[in-house]
């Protein structure tokens, strides 16, 4: 195993402290328990959105917090969920006095650590929804859910909600919001090679050189079907043509389209992706009116990509548009 580590046991905290140092103007990182606010919070009057999991899928939590994104980000050990208290020092943080979103990924330990932290929270006084994300059409249940896994489109939530809060809007509607993008986004993913969780030192699964994995989440867990490599034009209609069966997407619908890399594919390898699923959109007569390119829910070095469609409308644009300044995000500032 070769990694840019100081040791496996230091990485989540090394990697806080150098988000503090890059970028002080934009947010705040508490030790003990871990969590990231926004440099100026709590913003009175404003809703605010937090939202947590394993480290290891970078930026996504930490890299978006920020104005018009996420207030607080609570990190956990790698691929391991955070657990309660720190979800509720980063609610107390951030409350400003509007309520508290979470947005909660599909995944057990996620889901229960974070309705503990809800719980504790509204004894407080402090008014708290939740709204998990659960886009994954791959499978029904997986190694580590009840029902679908919550992918890509928690990113697009993250932002959209984030916008609604910044605007002003109250707690039930920007839980609203949330539920529409969660209802209206579907997403499915791919690997070439495996990632390396630090403390393991060794690939999570094996791939043969000829070989891929169809539908698989961003720990690893198996996916679909395991075949042979495929051109890349072939390999977005395995993703995205269950994506779009699902919801289902129809003609004359206008989408966001996001192309993720897992974290060892270059972006030339996602701008062909892009290129093939905006072919097989036009050949449906899909609009895609919004994108987002690049690597925002990673999962280690793995390689591979995920496709994420979300059924746009004029409100949904309104907030996805809205400015963002985050340490990944950043437009319209």
């Amino acid at each position: 195993m070769k990694k840019l580590i100081n040791s496996p046991e230091t990485v989540v905290r090394d990697a806080l402290e150098g988000m503090a140092a890059a970028h002080p103007d934009l947010i705040r990182v508490h030790f003990d328990p871990d969590y990231i606010v926004r440099a100026d919070a709590p913003v009175q009057g404003k809703v605010a959105i937090v939202s947590g999991g394993g480290s290891g899928h970078e930026p996504m939590h930490g890299g978006f917090v920020g104005r018009g994104m996420l207030d607080a980000a609570c990190p956990g050990a790698i691929f391991t969920s955070p657990v309660p208290d720190q979800m509720l020092e980063a609610t107390r943080a951030v409350n400003g006095g509007a309520g508290v979103l979470h947005i909660v990924k599909n995944y057990t330990g996620d889901v229960m650590n974070f309705e503990m932290a809800a719980e504790l929270a509204q004894a407080e006084g402090i008014e708290v929804a939740s709204v998990i994300i659960n886009d994954d059409v791959a499978v029904q249940d997986s190694l580590y859910t009840a029902g679908r896994r919550g992918v890509g489109t928690t990113v697009l939530a993250e932002k959209i909600c984030g916008g609604a809060a910044e605007a002003g809007l109250s707690l039930a509607e920007v839980k609203r919001i949330c539920e529409k993008v969660n209802a209206q986004g579907r997403s499915m993913g791919m690997a070439l090679t495996s990632c390396i969780v630090p403390a393991k030192g060794s690939p999570t699964f094996e791939l043969g050189e000829d070989e891929m994995e169809i539908g698989i989440g961003i720990h690893g867990e198996p996916g679909r079907e395991r075949r042979k490599l495929a051109t890349a034009a072939e390999i977005v209609r395995m993703l995205a043509e269950p994506v779009l069966d699902d919801l289902p997407f129809r003609s004359g619908d206008e989408v966001l389209a996001f192309v993720n890399g897992m974290g060892g594919t270059p972006l030339i390898e996602l701008y062909i992706v892009y290129n093939e699923l905006a072919k097989l959109c036009r050949e449906r007569g899909i609009t895609i009116s919004r994108n987002l390119i690049g690597n925002y829910i990673t999962s280690l070095e793995m390689a591979g990509t995920s496709i994420t469609l979300l059924k746009l409308d004029d409100e949904l644009k309104r907030f996805w548009d809205a400015p963002v300044h985050t340490p990944a995000l950043r437009w319209g500032v």
